[in-house]
């Protein structure tokens, strides 16, 4: 009787875990999300070629 309580409750876990999991996962958009984060700090456009020199200025 214990054990079949037991898995009534590791069922009743397992079926919680599942829709949290689905509830959160959304595909992309945490790449999303940081894209814009990166982008909202308006970081410097590297327009040089192979210029080491410049990329190490571009850098600082």
């Amino acid at each position: 009787m214990a054990a079949a309580r037991t898995n009534a409750q590791i069922a009743e876990a397992l079926a919680t875990l599942a829709n949290i999991v689905a509830r959160d996962n959304y595909p992309g958009k945490d790449s999303e999300k940081r894209l814009e984060r990166f982008m909202s700090h308006k970081p410097t456009i590297f327009t040089g070629g192979y210029n080491p020199e410049g990329a190490i200025k571009w850098v600082e």
